[in-house]
């Protein structure tokens, strides 16, 4: 299904792309992925085969007509070959083609304790230097960690937590 959302969401890059409309379609995709959040289920009768199509795409007017035309056909299509379910997939692919275009990454940063502004001002621009991109920072507290931060970026994981550093040596130690 990760290939599905990939190519959807790069067939709506593209077009957007080319359109010069690409920061508009990703507002409104982060509106309708806010929106279908705050109304659980909507999706499901969206992807629902036992409602007609034709009621399925009214739904999606009547909820999204305003969006540009290109975001509502989007959505039809998904709907129309019974896809609609990994739209929230898509929309993540599609935000990171966005990060990839403007040469930024997100960085999920795990923390025990809460870090300075000194300090995650000194981690992001380590960070830019290691990737050679923007950082955005996401930080997450993890008491789990007892000590040090974890960061997810760019599907990698650098572990610098104490709890990593204990494991570490048990495995040493045996």
């Amino acid at each position: 299904m990760a290939d599905l959302s990939k190519e959807y969401a790069s067939a709506l890059f593209s077009l957007a792309y080319e359109k010069e409309i690409l920061d508009r379609v990703k507002k409104e995709l982060v509106e309708i992925e806010s929106a279908l959040d705050e109304n659980e289920g909507y999706l499901e009768i969206l992807a629902s085969p036992a409602i007609a199509l034709s009621i399925r795409h009214n739904l999606i007017d009547e909820a999204f007509g305003k969006s540009c035309e290109y975001v509502v056909s989007f959505l039809k299509l998904m709907c129309e070959n019974g896809h609609i379910a990994s739209l929230n997939d898509c929309i993540k692919e599609f935000g990171l083609l966005c990060r990839e275009l403007e040469n930024r990454v997100i960085a999920t940063i795990y923390y025990a304790f809460e870090l300075s502004p000194s300090q995650k001002e000194k981690l992001k621009s380590k960070l830019k230097a290691i990737t050679k991109k923007e950082i955005e920072p996401v930080y997450i507290e993890d008491k789990g960690l007892i000590g040090g931060i974890k960061i997810e970026l760019d599907g990698k994981v650098l572990d610098g937590s104490l709890i990593n550093c204990l494991n570490n040596i048990k495995g040493v130690i045996g």
